[in-house]
């Protein structure tokens, strides 16, 4: 730890520059300890802020640009291959298209303080077809509030930092070991809660050679397409016959639905 603040002391800016790149680009390392850590160097006279914050936007920028420019060479498939990285891939389709839809472009701006929106936010926006230009700035501006709120952090607790940091210089390696015991058990609750709800839904699945006998076989089923309106616009492809629900309102769609009938359920 004494090594990393001395290096963040000398280094400060490219490691900022670095981290917050590599972050961005997708790679699941944090940048928000860095930022605060760097935050109380600004107020001990050791970084400059001007600097500090200009590399963070920078750094954001340029992790950001290509996978908006790889969603508007893409599209929709660019979404789908981010969330089967995720922690949380069973929301990450679902949650994104419903805060763009609701908020559009602007949505961007808050993007970085909304966990799993931050990533798929900007191929999102290229596969929507977002102008260049409005991008940069909305993501610009975005990062620049979520460096500055993790650089004042640090700026104004930095008592607090100083003492974390000596606490953890005193724990030696013991202190990397706890945090990786702690990431580690974050995963592993997530993956047994996905397998989980996977082996439950195992049961209750149909393939989509099923559904079609089932549909040649004169059966009928109702089929419910319950992809958010972005999510069509995005993948115009519909199975025959299905029936576009609105997941927050069904009731709406739901009227004339036979209740006698089998029901096939497709989201994203």
């Amino acid at each position: 730890m004494e090594e990393m603040t001395d290096l963040l002391a000398q280094h400060g800016l490219a490691l900022v520059f670095a981290n917050v790149l590599v972050a961005q680009a997708g790679v699941p390392v944090p940048a928000v300890p860095l930022l605060v850590v760097a935050g109380a160097l600004v107020q001990q006279g050791q970084l400059a802020l001007p600097w500090l914050v200009v590399v963070a936007v920078v750094g954001s920028l340029l992790g950001d640009i290509p996978w908006f420019l790889a969603g508007r060479r893409y599209g929709y498939p660019i979404l789908s291959t981010l969330c089967r990285v995720a922690i949380e891939p069973d929301v990450c389709v679902k949650q994104t298209e419903g805060i763009y839809e609701r908020w559009g472009a602007p949505s961007l701006v808050f993007a970085k303080f909304i966990p799993g929106f931050s990533t798929v936010a900007p191929p999102l926006a290229g596969a929507m077809r977002l102008p260049f230009g409005p991008f940069v700035f909305y993501s610009a501006v975005s990062a620049a509030l979520w460096a500055g709120v993790a650089i004042a952090a640090g700026m104004l607790f930095h008592a607090e930092v100083e003492r974390a940091l000596a606490w953890l210089r005193d724990l030696g390696a013991g202190a990397l070991t706890a945090i990786a015991v702690v990431v580690a058990f974050y995963v592993a609750v997530k993956w047994i809660e996905r397998w989980m709800f996977i082996r439950l839904l195992r049961s209750a699945r149909i393939t989509v050679g099923q559904l079609k006998e089932l549909m040649a076989s004169g059966e009928r089923p109702v089929i419910l397409d319950v992809r958010s309106e972005t999510g069509r616009q995005l993948d115009p492809r519909r199975i025959p016959g299905a029936i576009p629900v609105n997941i927050d309102a069904p009731a709406r769609n739901l009227g004339p639905v036979a209740t006698d009938r089998e029901v096939v359920v497709y989201c994203s």
